[in-house]
């Protein structure tokens, strides 16, 4: 398409053109003739038009510089997008200029009063999620910006040794080698909170602090949940719900309990079951590898002994060193199993790197101006998509409860 100035010249030579018919008639002291009227108005059809034409351009020119002074969509940070969600948290859409309701627009349901949170605000949130989720942290995360689903290749078979052979031979052909694929599909995430107003007015803190602080909280208790127990339907498949699709039982190992903890007796010895655990996964793993318990399931391991009669949990002496279990570190999680029923889940080993989270970068928030008046509350929903699952069986190992007789 042609510049603004291509077309206003194209737009002044055309009036020249049409002035020439105009200016012949006079200077002959007469009227234009039919086909000279026709060419005149063609012309200032045509002239017309590119009024049109230059008035839209020059339209679109003006507000690509009002966009070019706000994030990209794909960048949505920035002072000034900040203050128009710190405006539209403490008054709502109406308080918002035409600018700052553009800085927070993606797109999404513009008129159900929903906003697009900015990037600064998204990013701030997922790093307190993860100072709150600590699985979240060795997880390996994706971030979706334009495709709805990420897939995920894995090897279902593997080839078959290879053949010592000459030379000049290739071997015996192979064809047991199957590939396949899961698939992270980012499930629609909300949770509530509330602050009174007077808080949101008196606060030291800026609004925007008060509002991620709350949904950081109320995300991370979510999403752990789901990291640990979701049933993969409409939300992450967790890594203690056995599923061919993520962990098979086939990487469960029984351990001694008791009923009421771990236990060392003559029938099962559960510091033994976990020398086990620890070498059924494969050595490769164990570089990242860490157990994953309940800090209920901590305290009884913390008591166990091997056959030489030295605890297996060991403190860390230096200030970087964490405490380890058999010499690999672990990590505790209020979601993880706390029971020790009969084939109940108690905890597991993992390479945590291969717990994969998926989530959609659009990150709204909705403030509800009346439904709390009755107790001089604000309510803010937060919306966001994300999904997760084990992509690699063989770098966990689930611990599963084997009550013995005391």
């Amino acid at each position: 398409m042609p510049n603004i100035r291509e077309l206003r010249s194209k737009r002044t030579k055309l009036g020249a053109d049409a002035r020439a018919i105009m200016q012949a008639a006079e200077s002959e002291g007469r009227s234009m003739t039919g086909e000279e009227e026709a060419r005149f108005d063609k012309l200032m059809d045509e002239r017309d038009g590119l009024d049109r034409t230059i008035a839209r351009a020059e339209k679109l020119d003006e507000d690509a510089r009002a966009e070019d002074d706000l994030p990209d969509e794909g960048q949505r940070g920035g002072e000034e997008a900040m203050g128009a969600l710190r405006a539209y948290l403490l008054g709502g859409r109406s308080v918002l200029t035409e600018r700052q309701a553009r800085a927070l627009n993606a797109g999404h349901d513009p008129e159900g009063g929903f906003l697009v949170a900015p990037q600064q605000f998204v990013k701030d949130l997922l790093k307190n999620v993860d100072d709150m989720v600590q699985l979240r942290g060795l997880a390996t995360v994706q971030q979706l910006t334009q495709a709805e689903s990420l897939g995920v290749p894995t090897l279902d078979t593997d080839l078959n040794d290879a053949d010592w052979t000459s030379e000049l031979a290739t071997g015996n052909q192979d064809d047991s080698m199957r590939f396949g694929k899961r698939e992270l599909r980012p499930h629609p995430l909300a949770k509530r909170v509330k602050i009174s107003r007077k808080l949101m007015r008196a606060s030291v803190l800026n609004p925007e602090n008060l509002v991620r602080e709350r949904m950081a909280y109320k995300f991370g208790v979510t999403a752990e949940k789901a990291y640990m127990v979701g049933d993969g339907n409409q939300k992450p498949l967790g890594l203690f719900t056995p599923h061919a699709d993520g962990i098979p039982t086939s990487r469960d190992v029984d351990v001694s309990t008791s009923g009421t903890g771990f236990t060392n007796v003559a029938a099962g010895n559960a510091a033994d079951d976990l020398i086990t655990a620890k070498y059924t996964l494969k050595g490769a793993y164990h570089k990242n590898a860490r157990w994953l318990f309940h800090r209920l399931m901590i305290a009884s391991i913390r008591k166990l002994k091997d056959g030489d009669g030295n605890y297996i949990w060991r403190a860390g002496l230096a200030n970087d060193a964490p405490d380890v279990i058999l010499d690999l570190p672990f990590l505790t999680s209020e979601f993880a199993p706390s029971t020790f029923g009969d084939g109940d889940y108690v905890g597991m080993l993992g390479d945590f790197s291969y717990y994969w989270i998926a989530e959609a970068l659009n990150f709204e928030v909705q403030r509800l101006n009346e439904l709390y008046a009755e107790t001089n509350q604000l309510g803010f929903i937060g919306r966001q998509e994300a999904d997760g699952m084990p992509v690699l069986a063989e770098a966990f190992v689930r611990l599963q409860s084997n009550d013995v007789v005391p």
